[in-house]
């Protein structure tokens, strides 16, 4: 089975980040990111271009880390853990010794939260299938549920999903603000081979629509 490496790519999320480096990362970047994934390009601090604003669902919510993500149409139920950047300013991935794991990129909007909030999982890894290997099997209209730590649920409707190759990979347009709660989940995608890894990134994209309150 193939190792994703897609992780090494997503860096256009820095943008929008502070200028501190002391992150310090609960998990580790993909092994064999740059050997099977070309690198991530360079850290770039500019502001991100906005995008175009479009009506809000729902309020946005306030700040709290997420702690599990339900996909109802693909039958996934995962826990959610932290991530950061590793020393080149790339997002790190969940260990591989967790394939069920989903990674949520901790220095960016909680899933609720006003901004582009970003989920991270593996398609597979050299054991076998990880959590986001039907990811691509999506379509507008599904859901996503995201429980977070304040016990709500924040339900997400997917607007569209797509696959970008590694060289025309819309930062701007993956992790911009449209002005409501947005989130993105992405896995790899694409072809692949074992000199090069994944060629190219599926997203998905998806926008805040209700909330849903556990019962004390």
């Amino acid at each position: 089975m193939t190792l994703c490496v897609t992780f090494s790519l997503v860096t256009g999320i820095v943008r929008a980040v502070s200028d501190s480096s002391d992150d310090a990362s609960p998990v580790t970047a993909a092994r064999g990111s740059d050997a099977a994934g070309g690198g991530a390009p360079p850290f770039r601090r500019a502001p991100h271009k906005p995008q175009e604003k479009v009506p809000a669902s729902h309020a946005p919510l306030v700040h709290s880390r997420p702690v599990k993500v339900a996909i109802p149409a693909i039958y996934i139920e995962a826990p959610v853990s932290g991530l950061g950047l590793d020393t080149k300013g790339r997002l790190g991935a969940p260990p591989l010794s967790k394939p069920k794991l989903v990674g949520w990129y901790r220095k960016g909007p909680s899933p609720g939260e006003a901004g582009t909030s970003l989920l991270v999982g593996h398609r597979d890894t050299a054991t076998g299938p990880a959590i986001f290997l039907n990811l691509n099997a999506l379509r507008r209209g599904d859901t996503v549920k995201v429980t977070r730590a304040d016990r709500k649920t924040a339900v997400f409707t997917v607007d569209e999903v797509k696959t970008y190759t590694k060289e025309k990979f819309p930062d701007d347009k993956v992790y911009g603000s449209t002005g409501r709660p947005e989130l993105r989940l992405l896995t790899c995608g694409g072809r692949f081979d074992k000199k090069h890894g994944y060629a190219a990134n599926v997203v998905v994209f998806a926008h805040l629509t209700s909330l849903k309150k556990k019962a004390a």
